[in-house]
């Protein structure tokens, strides 16, 4: 680039780099380039190349360098007063900028659907809490559309799903596989079956169901083919558990909320065939806001 272009160009080809405008400074209180070169870190060489360069850039000298040290013109001098005035303000920018990243960093607003709430999200927790002790951490827990909602609004920062479409408005990352399984009380005639449920007779039987909008839910309709056909509807898998367990009717749950109720057989798993009850479960954030700070760490948690 010519001097006339550097000139007539943007304000960053005109005026020094910081790190310019800091050498010459420390030049000034020091009296001596290698000094200010080992204050900041750098070669002589490296600071001598770097201060040529800013003369250059400026058409003007602004030390002169003897065996007894390095002094300012008087060009320098007015430069220096100038450049005491930016790095100033810089400093001013760099406290603001580490106070905003303070306040993002100082809290985690996270909003989970009921399963990866209650059965994954407290061991990630607990390892980010490891690495980020300050950190508070919120945790809103509903379904699905709840969890688009509550993102789409800015009243969480990350997300996780378990449906099976990302909702409008929202990118997102595979993070685990879950399978759903019909179960059953000890007491009900399935429990007693020899052969598989065939995938006409679970649509043909009321279920105990979460809400509409819930993950499990659009997985086993779109499984079914058809709105599966509801029983009672529940809002939390921890009540249609319970509302199994009493007895009430069987119902299609996520093997990760069932695990120890069916290794107690306080439940009875039964199998399925035709039909295919697998599903993703997913984090999601905003389309174009990818997730920084603690949401980028607990982001890699869930990958571990």
């Amino acid at each position: 680039m010519s001097e006339e272009q550097a000139r007539s160009g943007s304000l960053a080809h005109r005026v020094p780099e910081l790190g310019a405008l800091e050498l010459l400074l420390a030049v000034a209180r020091l009296g001596s380039l290698g000094a200010a070169a080992r204050e900041l870190g750098i070669t002589q060489p490296a600071a001598s190349s770097r201060l040529r360069s800013m003369e250059r850039q400026l058409g003007v000298a602004l030390v002169d360098r003897s065996p007894r040290g390095s002094r300012l013109t008087d060009a320098g001098a007015l430069v220096t007063d100038w450049a005491r005035q930016v790095v100033a303000a810089a400093e001013v920018f760099d406290a603001g900028a580490q106070a905003l990243r303070a306040t993002r960093d100082s809290r985690l607003r996270v909003a989970a659907s009921m399963t990866i709430a209650e059965y994954l999200l407290p061991g990630w927790l607990l390892a980010l809490r490891a690495g980020r002790p300050d950190t508070a951490v919120s945790l809103l827990a509903g379904n699905s559309a709840k969890v688009a909602e509550l993102l789409l609004a800015g009243e969480a920062d990350l997300g996780f799903v378990e449906g099976l479409t990302v909702p409008s408005g929202l990118d997102s990352a595979v993070i685990a596989h879950d399978r759903l399984t019909v179960v059953t009380a000890p007491a009900h005639p399935w429990a007693r079956r020899s052969r598989p449920l065939t995938t006409a007779e679970l649509a043909a039987t009321p279920l105990i169901l979460r809400e509409r909008g819930s993950g499990t839910r659009q997985v086993l309709d779109a499984a079914l083919g058809a709105p599966a056909r509801p029983l009672i509807e529940l809002s939390s898998t921890t009540a249609v558990k319970a509302a199994v367990i009493s007895g009430a009717g069987p119902a299609v749950l996520s093997e990760l909320a069932v695990g120890e109720e069916l290794t107690t057989r306080r439940l009875i798993g039964i199998p399925v065939e035709g039909v295919a009850l697998r599903r993703d479960l997913r984090a999601v954030w905003p389309t174009g806001h990818r997730p920084t700070g603690p949401a980028r760490e607990l982001l890699s948690l869930t990958r571990s």
